[in-house]
């Protein structure tokens, strides 16, 4: 079996009501909108992950300023020669505040847009669940860090 593991930081920026998301591409051309942030790579941080790809996918400079939680998602798949595969995701969510920048779109990354949303208008877009996460760890601030829309294992 194949198994394969993704470190990612993802940014939670809410800021006079409204978050910041940024709009992901999927590889059939479905759009949804996601937390931004993205994959760490080898011997970085997390903070600098998070800040780097904020800055990325939506021009803006921040500063991470808590620790939010962490989630953890498992998919299986069947690869084309037929060896199943085992992927797993380990998701790093800051909450961090804009400190500088300007808001643009990424160009020629995995994201097309970035935009702020009123807070009670999220739950009617065409998102990933990352966001519903990400927004339940901000309103919550569980002591252990996981929103009770990822504790779907056995402990």
């Amino acid at each position: 079996m194949q198994q394969e593991l993704r470190v990612a930081a993802y940014a939670v920026c809410v800021r006079d009501g409204e978050m910041l998301l940024a709009r992901w591409v999927a590889k059939d051309g479905v759009k949804r909108w996601t937390l931004p942030g993205g994959g760490m790579d080898h011997g970085e941080e997390p903070v600098h992950t998070v800040v780097r790809e904020v800055e990325e996918e939506t021009g803006y400079l921040t500063e991470p300023t808590a620790l939010l939680g962490i989630d953890s998602i498992r998919r299986s798949w069947i690869s084309r020669l037929g060896v199943p595969g085992d992927w797993q995701g380990l998701r790093i969510l800051y909450e961090a505040r804009i400190t500088g920048g300007a808001l643009r779109n990424e160009e020629g990354g995995s994201t097309d847009l970035a935009a702020w949303h009123p807070l009670d208008s999220v739950p009617s877009l065409a998102r990933v669940e990352l966001v519903d996460i990400g927004l339940q760890l901000w309103r919550d601030r569980p002591s252990l860090g996981r929103s009770h829309l990822t504790q779907h294992d056995n402990l």
